[in-house]
């Protein structure tokens, strides 16, 4: 066990925190589930960046990485879908996790036949996740701040994440095609 790991299990478990603090009856507690998920965005950056770093990359690490921000994401989504139920919020919504599922499945099907490297994290997927992460951090504020208009901003950067995650699952499913339609 090490720091990057621990800071991925923080935020796994921030999960229910950030559960709880979401139904809280108080007038802030969207100010608090914005700061728990802040917490977990930043831990997740965190443990990538420490791990690389200090060269204290780990199996466990790899595998439990991308879990936890698919598991806090998705909470988070059908959180806002739940409070705004509408298929304008659905929408990105079920693209963002119906991504991460397909993804999720096609790495764990290439890392079996030996082809993981062909499925790797590109740019694009961290420019996507950066602009997810902001988004969900202005849709659970939903508040305007400094005269802008914090919700409608991160609506916006929500349609870009869907983008960018459609973009990258086209980049990661093109990669993997030729191996998919291989005959053996």
């Amino acid at each position: 066990m090490n720091i990057p790991n621990l800071l991925t299990l923080l935020r796994i478990i921030l999960i229910p925190v950030f559960v709880g603090v979401f139904y809280l009856p108080w007038a802030w507690a969207n100010v608090l589930s914005t700061f728990v998920f802040a917490l977990a965005a930043i831990t997740d950056w965190f443990d990538g960046y420490l791990a690389r770093r200090w060269h204290q990359t780990s199996a466990f690490g790899a595998f439990l990485d991308p879990v936890a921000d698919k598991l806090i994401v998705a909470v988070v989504l059908v959180f806002l879908v739940q409070i705004h139920p509408n298929p304008w919020l659905a929408i990105p919504a079920a693209i963002i996790i119906g991504r991460e599922i397909t993804i999720s499945a096609l790495r764990e099907w290439m890392a079996e036949i030996g082809q993981r490297t062909k499925v790797a994290v590109s740019m694009i997927g961290k420019v996507k996740t950066t602009a997810q992460m902001t988004a969900l951090l202005m849709l659970l504020y939903g508040e305007p701040l400094l005269g802008l208009p914090i919700y409608e901003i991160g609506f916006v950067l929500l349609y870009v994440a869907a983008i960018l995650t459609l973009w990258s699952m086209i980049v990661y499913l093109r990669a993997a095609v030729p191996i998919l339609l291989r005959e053996k």
